[in-house]
């Protein structure tokens, strides 16, 4: 045991590694958050009356 509470058999470098996956998770929501577009924007319906030229 290394007795500072660490998991045994984990190594220092294994540490690090999951500490910078969970940063950089982090990171990717934080840009997806602040890209992406409210549902609300992309559900609204657009009169498209393209449609109705063959019927004519």
């Amino acid at each position: 045991m290394q007795g500072d509470g660490d998991e045994p058999g984990v190594s220092r470098g294994e540490q690090i590694q999951a500490v910078e996956r969970e940063a950089a998770k982090r990171r990717l929501l934080a840009e997806a958050e602040a890209e992406r577009i409210p549902a609300e924007e992309i559900t609204r319906a657009i009169p498209d009356r393209r449609w109705r030229r063959g019927q004519r």
